[in-house]
């Protein structure tokens, strides 16, 4: 009968990289609110946004994600040639 910890010592590994992409995600939605908030919203927001900085603000956050995208591919085309 295999040894129960052996199984943990399977799923850890794995387990802890999910959650080091999910701490990744929520650190990249933060960086992008805050990035994208201060450059768009101007003033006091009211009940809604205004379209100038609900613009603003899609297209911020399509920029971040596209240069994110960018970065990531280029550390990956690092490291396959290490």
């Amino acid at each position: 009968m295999p040894d129960v910890s052996d199984h943990f010592m399977v799923l850890i590994p794995g387990s802890m990289q999910k959650e080091k992409e999910k701490a990744m995600v929520n650190e990249m939605v933060a960086k992008l609110t805050t990035v994208c908030w201060d450059k768009c919203i101007t003033s006091t927001p009211g009940s809604k946004f205004s379209s100038s900085e609900s613009s603003c603000l899609s297209n911020c956050a399509q920029r971040y994600m596209d240069m994110s995208i960018i970065i990531m591919k280029r550390f990956q085309s690092m490291n396959s040639m290490q």
